[in-house]
Formats: C-alpha cells, structure tokens, sequence
C-alpha cells in the first residue's frame, strides 16, 4: 500500500503545472496562451492516472477504502483540470465574437452612400388624399389615391414635385426624412410641363433644400443617382447613367410636349414621379416624371425634366403663383389626320374670334351649306421657323414671351400668306 501510494502521489506533480500558469486578465486575448501546450499535460496526466489505477486494480481489492479515496481523488482532479479549460475557452470565444472586423467600402461605394446621406434630408414623401363620400352613412371621408415624392426647394417651405402627383387632390400631406408630417397647400402648377410648387409650415431647423445644378452640360454616359418612394417604399436610392439627352416627351395633363428631357436607365417606378434625378456631386439635374414601359414597371427608361426648365418654373410659381405662357388661342388637328391630307404644317381646326390668331384674321375648318369640309388655314412656319407638327410649333411659342408679335405662314386654298399675330396669355392665367 505504502508503494502504491507514493506511485500515486509521484503523478500529482503533472496536474499541479496547472496551478503554475500565469496570472491573466479575463480581458486578454488567449493569444497569450499556447492552447495545446496548456491543456495537453492535463490531458496526458488524467490518462497516466487512469492508467495506473487499473493496473492497481488487483492490489486494491483488499482494501476498498483506499480505493473510493483515490476514485474521489481523481474525479477532483480531472473535474477541475476540463472546468478551467473550458472556462478559458469561453473567454477566448467571446472575445472572438464582440471584436469584429469593421467593414471595407471601395471608394466608390463610400462616396455613393454620403451621396445618399447627405441628399435623403431634403427628399419628401407625399401623399394625395381624396375626399371620398360613404355610400352607406354619406360622411364624406379623405382617402389617399395616390402618392409620390418631392424635395424642398428653399427653407420657406416651398416643396417641388409632379403636377400629376397632386392632380384632383381635396388634401396634400407632405412627409419629411424624420418621418414628421405636414399639411401642404398648392403654391401654383404648371400643366404643361408637369410641375408643381407645394408649402409646408415646418421649422426651417427640419428644411434641407437641396443644391441646385445644371443641365446643360450634362453628358451621355455620366453617373446619375435617382431618390423616391417607389410603391410607397420611402427614401429607395437607384443608381444608372445618363442614356440620352434632348428626348421629348407629353406633359400627362395637357399633351403638351415637353423638350430637352434627359433620359436614364436608372430605376424609376410609380412613386418616384416628382423625386430628384442628382449627379455624382450630389447637385439636382432634374425630377424624375416618366417612364416608358408597357408594364407600368421600370424597364431600363425613364425621364426626367431638364433643372435648368425647373427652375424658371418654380421661380414664377413663387413669385406669382402662375406660369404665364404665350399661345396663338387655336386648336388644330392630331398630327396623323394632316399627313394623310399629304401636307406638313398644323391644321387650324379652330381660331376664337377672342383669341389672337381669331383677331390676327386665321381661318378655322368648317363645313359648308352642304355639309362639305372646308380646311382651315395650315401653318407653316412662325418667324420663319418651319413648323411639321404640333410639337414644332409649342417649341417655338415656349421660345416667346407674351406680347411678342410673331409672323405666321399659313397654307390657305393654294397659297401661303403670311400673317402677323400678336401672342397672347391663356385666358386663365389673364
């Protein structure tokens, strides 16, 4: 017994390398420590135990006592050596966890995502409610029809956006960045280019407006950033080029064709109507208004109103609350019924004796006594400027002002006469 105990107690050396290691912070990294170097002795030590227990198996038959001691012994010993391993282990692990390798952005990336935070303040979401009558008790009730974005234009509160976005709206709510909503009024719209000026009475500490740029040198291929509402999803960027410039489109309330367009293949769906369309210095080029696309979904083209033919607009809409544009006071025929006549130019379908072409002296188309249709007068040309079609002669009138007498040049019978007028507001805007 005496010999099987100093055998025992010759062993307990290599489990005491335990108590021997050196004193460390929680905190530190296991990196101080050599894992295998530190849990291999317990290991090798527990086994040269076991070992020799079963090998003096045979002698402890005789005395059970001193079995059990050197059973409790040994469970002690191997229970705290896996205790301590597994202890430091956890410590490793967590450590490992809460210290994580920050995130690597290419240049491009970062300067892509401060393009978005420093521009998302100053874009607004906004809601078209509707007054709406219950058939059942007649309360009259606001429902929204429809929503799209805007961004603020100056810390007065002035917010520009889409004239179809608020179309045959009874109530306008405006929402900023930090999700505050505001009631908006109409300041003045423009239906022939599609742009409308709205006001919000909020703190001007809540009001980004956004940098103002320049459309006309801009370039085919040149980075452009779209920010919208997308399906009521609020603050979506998309990213593209610019794909086209001087593209035409009609304004969707009065057909009216709207020049210099820029197209992009950036993504532009419902709800981004009346959002901004940005360059890579964060600088308004345009507002986001079309999209040509048989799906009502984003194919790849999308337009967007020219910032240079904004802004002219929206400084007249703030000063007077009115565009005031030139027109001859005439109504001609669709494009397609002229061609067939086989002539180019407008077809004068009707000239108001009120108007300025009625009192310039232009012929409208009428029938005759026996029910025969007699052409009006086909213009030609103004102040020179050959005219094809409808959007010839809109290009040329938005190049006048009111008051500006202009020549026209009008097919009549089987001669051309050239006519002055003088060019007037339309009556509403008087």
């Amino acid at each position: 017994m005496a010999a099987l105990a100093s055998t025992f107690f010759a062993t307990t050396p290599k489990v005491s390398r335990f108590n021997s290691l050196p004193k460390l912070p929680l905190g530190r990294s296991l990196s101080h420590f050599n894992r295998p170097t530190f849990i291999t002795p317990i290991v090798v030590s527990a086994l040269r135990d076991d070992f020799i227990r079963n090998n003096s198996a045979s002698e402890l038959d005789s005395t059970n006592g001193l079995k059990k001691l050197l059973d409790s012994l040994f469970v002690l010993c191997t229970s705290v050596a896996l205790s301590a391993a597994l202890f430091v282990a956890d410590v490793d692990s967590a450590s490992a966890f809460v210290v994580t390798t920050p995130r690597k952005l290419q240049s491009d990336e970062l300067a892509t995502v401060r393009l978005f935070q420093e521009n998302t303040p100053s874009v607004v979401y906004i809601t078209n409610l509707a007054a709406r009558q219950d058939a059942f008790t007649l309360d009259v009730l606001e429902v929204p029809q429809g929503s799209g974005s805007g961004f603020v234009w100056d810390t007065q509160g002035h917010v520009v956006t889409n004239y179809h976005v608020i179309r045959g709206a009874s109530d306008l709510k405006v929402t900023l960045a930090d999700q505050s909503t505001y009631d908006a009024k109409v300041v003045g719209f423009d239906q022939d280019k599609d742009v409308a000026v709205l006001r919000i009475e909020a703190p001007k500490g809540k009001l980004r407006p956004i940098p103002i740029g320049v459309s006309a040198d801009l370039l085919v291929g040149q980075k452009v950033y779209a920010i919208g509402n997308p399906f009521g999803l609020d603050h979506t960027l998309t990213t593209g080029v610019i794909s086209g410039l001087r593209r035409e489109i009609s304004s969707a309330a009065t057909g009216r064709p709207i020049q210099d367009v820029i197209q992009t293949d950036a993504a532009i769906n419902p709800g981004n109507s009346g959002g901004p369309l940005i360059d890579s210095a964060g600088n308004l080029i345009g507002i986001n208004t079309a999209i040509y696309s048989p799906s009502g979904a984003s194919s790849g083209v999308g337009f967007s109103i020219p910032v240079d033919t904004v802004s002219g607009i929206v400084d007249q809409l703030v000063k007077f609350g009115k565009v005031t544009r030139p027109i001859l006071g005439i109504k001609f025929a669709p494009d397609q019924s002229v061609e067939q006549l086989g002539v180019s130019g407008v077809l004068v379908l009707d000239a108001p004796p009120n108007g300025p072409a009625g009192k310039a002296g232009l012929q409208s188309t009428k029938r005759d006594a026996y029910g025969r249709l007699i052409l009006g007068d086909i213009i030609t040309s103004v102040n020179g400027k050959k005219v094809a079609n409808g959007s010839d002669l809109y290009r040329i009138l938005d190049q006048c002002k009111v008051g500006d007498k202009v020549e026209v040049e009008v097919l009549r019978g089987d001669k051309l006469e050239k006519i002055p007028v003088v060019l007037e507001p339309k009556p509403d805007e008087s």
